[in-house]
């Protein structure tokens, strides 16, 4: 059994000989399962009122048995990393099914547990790849920079130091249940992004063994821009203090749209660039129609061009995207990391830089 600083140096020493690759989409795989409100429920949480059918996380304390075959089957086809199953693991997400800060903290423990459990199994049947658990930490359905009332610019519905609170719960756990590196995803509102990155670097500084930050944004739409309104590199400025591992964006847009933004994190970005896109944009009923070897050309194009470093599926994708996607970056060079020359960069909704 390696130690976790052993494992983290192997990811950054994978990281400068090959494109790494993420796993896939977790809840279309979940729904595939066609569960019903007792797999979600199980005796541990019999007594919940209300619905806990959808709120997949909880799927790793009452299923662990899906999740961890979840696990398997995306480092079967070819994933370095996996995710842990707790995309939405706070006490503010979770309070909607009514589960309080010790559920929560079981579910982000189990998640990370089994996450760690098949990256240990994968590595040793394969050594020569070894396998990494990196911790999800999603986002909130509740933010910081926009109002929650379109008559009150200044309404919030939670404090910075609620969400940080959360963020710590989770973030804590999930420490604790042995990941290798901490994924804050999905990113609409940098401001609550920065609540995750101070926990981390607070927790760091009260003895926590550091561990390896991965930011990944959401460009919402066509207009290039997150949902808290700032550009790809107005995001980047934003939250570069952290010194990641690794920057990027995943979800909401397919590959095609969501090239040009990870070129321009390629460009500006002195860490390495993550991208995991959808399957395409979801068609008329939600679905999404991308096959594997489409999605799979799009990043085999961008590693091509040495944009990225990791690449991997959102919304839509299954082992076999990521199958094709693993196939199709064997062997080409990841992006080089540029050297940009020292200035005072800030951001607000634009990037501002003074040479």
């Amino acid at each position: 059994m390696t130690s976790r600083a052993e494992r983290i140096a192997a990811l950054k020493a994978a990281s400068k000989e090959r494109v790494l690759v993420l796993d896939g989409s977790w809840g279309v795989m979940i729904q595939k399962c066609g569960l019903d409100e007792h797999d979600f429920r199980g005796e541990r949480f019999k007594d919940v009122p209300g619905q806990l059918k959808g709120n997949n996380d909880i799927l790793c304390v009452t299923r662990p048995d899906i999740i961890a075959d979840l696990h398997d089957q995306y480092f079967a086809a070819g994933a370095d990393i996996s995710e842990t199953n707790t995309f939405s693991s706070t006490v503010i997400a979770q309070d909607d099914y009514h589960l309080d800060a010790a559920a929560v903290r079981e579910i982000n423990l189990a998640g990370a547990r089994l996450a760690r459990e098949a990256a240990d199994r994968w590595t040793a049947k394969e050594p020569m790849k070894p396998r990494f658990a990196a911790g999800s930490i999603g986002p909130l359905n509740k933010m910081l920079s926009m109002s929650s009332d379109v008559n009150d610019p200044g309404a919030r519905l939670v404090t910075f130091d609620q969400v940080y609170e959360a963020y710590r719960q989770q973030i804590a756990a999930l420490h604790e249940g042995g990941v290798d590196l901490f994924l804050i995803e999905t990113i609409t509102d940098t401001l609550n992004c920065k609540a995750a990155i101070k926990t981390i670097l607070d927790l760091q500084d009260e003895g926590y063994e550091p561990l390896p930050i991965w930011i990944s944004g959401t460009i919402t739409d066509r207009s290039g821009r997150t949902l808290s309104g700032q550009t790809a590199e107005a995001f980047w400025n934003s939250v570069k203090h952290a010194k990641p591992l690794a920057i990027g964006f995943n979800c909401a847009l397919g590959a095609d749209l969501m090239r040009p933004h990870i070129a321009e994190l390629s460009r500006i970005a002195d860490t390495l660039v993550a991208a995991y896109p959808n399957a395409g944009l979801p068609n008329a009923f939600g679905e999404y129609d991308e096959q594997p070897h489409q999605t799979a050309h799009e990043l085999h194009q961008w590693a091509a061009d040495g944009i990225v470093n990791i690449v991997g599926g959102c919304c839509g994708t299954t082992p076999d995207h990521i199958r094709h996607v693993a196939a199709e970056v064997i062997g080409l060079t990841p992006r080089a990391i540029p050297e940009r020359p020292q200035a005072l960069r800030l951001s607000g909704l634009e990037p501002f830089e003074l040479a």
